[in-house]
């Protein structure tokens, strides 16, 4: 694993250079199944028909142009990798969403909008890579207007023992062996199983979100556990 005080910089400068691979590597890795988990956080989002959202570590902006579909006035994308963020925003010239969505160079745990100022935050795979997430979570909540929600999508703990196994085998070998083959990286396909095994899951995870001062906390499943969406409201 990382070293926590040196967390931010090597994250950044592990997806700075992951960026050309990332989309295909997530695709690939994950037999397109990540796609699904997005359209499920899209449906949930849905429900509370938020108008100005904010997609925390967005990276190559995925989830912020799956979550255009439901029609929101503004989305704004942060992340603290600029090189993933030029992806995310080669992708908005051919859907001309260039209007609705923005992207823009922030850290997650000092978040550059004042409180109070958007009606949904999202963010998917991206709080295990928080250097504190506890601050993180906080941050997060700050930036919400009361009665909004914040919802979480990320790779959990299988909870029956020989999909446990199976998850474990796959991501401890398959996965860095390949990363590494097609990104050129050595240490990110590595780390990212890594910090999955490492990062809190579950009722965990609920409770760690609870000390943040959000209520209604819950968490959904899906794939029989191999990734959650917690959600929470101010």
């Amino acid at each position: 694993m990382l070293p926590e005080k040196d967390k931010k910089e090597i994250v950044r400068a592990m997806f700075n250079d992951i960026s050309p691979k990332y989309d295909f590597l997530n695709h690939f890795l994950s037999f397109g199944i990540d796609r699904l988990w997005r359209k499920k956080l899209v449906k949930l989002l849905r429900q509370s028909k938020p108008s100005e959202i904010l997609d925390v570590a967005t990276g190559t902006g995925d989830l912020a142009l799956a979550v255009a579909k439901i029609n929101p006035r503004k989305i704004i994308g942060i992340d603290i990798s600029e090189q993933m963020l030029d992806i995310g925003r080669a992708k908005l010239i051919k859907p001309g969403l260039g209007k609705l969505i923005s992207f823009q160079q922030a850290d997650a745990e000092q978040i550059p909008f004042p409180d109070n100022s958007f009606d949904a935050i999202t963010v998917a795979f991206g709080v295990r890579n928080f250097e504190n997430l506890e601050l993180g979570i906080s941050e997060m909540r700050r930036v919400l207007r009361p009665g909004g929600w914040m919802y979480i999508l990320e790779f959990s703990h299988p909870q029956l023992f020989y999909i446990r196994q199976l998850y474990y085998l796959y991501s401890r070998f398959f996965i860095p062996s390949v990363g590494r083959l097609i990104s050129g990286n050595n240490q990110a396909y590595s780390y990212l199983p890594e910090s999955v095994t490492a990062f809190p899951s579950g009722q965990k995870l609920v409770e760690i979100i609870e000390k943040q001062g959000l209520s209604r906390v819950s968490f959904i499943p899906l794939s029989m556990g191999i990734a959650s969406i917690y959600y929470g409201q101010k």
